[in-house]
């Protein structure tokens, strides 16, 4: 069991880390990409978008609360 537990820690460590906002919106963004090529729509461009946009909200959030 102690395995176990110690896998789930770095795998949330590694996904939500320091910014679980971050993490929720880029799971929204993968979502909305997937959403948007299934109606077979050209969609490679939405998660670059989206990655800058998530980046900079993290950074204006951490600017904020240093």
């Amino acid at each position: 069991m102690k395995w176990l537990r110690g896998f789930g820690r770095f795998w949330w460590d590694f996904v939500i880390g320091d910014d679980w906002l971050a993490a929720v919106l880029v799971a929204i963004a993968i979502g909305i990409t997937a959403a948007v090529a299934h109606s077979h729509l050209t969609a490679w461009w939405l998660m670059p978008v989206a990655a800058l946009l998530v980046l900079w909200l993290s950074l204006r959030r951490a600017i904020r609360s240093a």
